[in-house]
């Protein structure tokens, strides 16, 4: 069943939002020794992995700026290839990459909130 592309956006900003939420005022080494947030965490990337593998491909191809791979791709080794999870990549996603994405989703909501 395909999934409504403005749920599935709203799916990745609620995620996004419980991270910023989740590692506010957190230093690096305090994530490394915290497993509950790292556990809370790894599971909104994971939400987030699997909220842009369902987007349209129309939608993917109009916003290529967007890394909709590299966030399934991350979703995949997160569930699959659990054991080969790197808390530094966590951290660096958390850290560098989650603001940009959070424009981009922000900006791809008012679009297909206009139609």
């Amino acid at each position: 069943m395909k999934k409504d592309p403005l749920i599935l956006v709203e799916h990745i900003l609620e995620c996004i939002d419980l991270i910023e939420s989740y590692s506010e005022d957190i230093k690096r080494v305090d994530f490394l020794r915290k497993t509950q947030m790292q556990d809370a965490i790894v599971r909104r990337v994971e939400i987030i992995g699997e909220a842009a593998k369902n987007f349209p491909q129309k939608i993917k191809d109009q916003y290529s700026d967007v890394f909709w791979k590299e966030m399934v791709s991350t979703r995949n080794i997160l569930v699959h290839a659990y054991t080969d999870i790197s808390l530094e990549v966590i951290w660096r996603i958390v850290k560098k990459e989650l603001l940009p994405l959070k424009k981009q989703m922000l900006q791809i909501k008012s679009d297909l909130e206009k139609g």
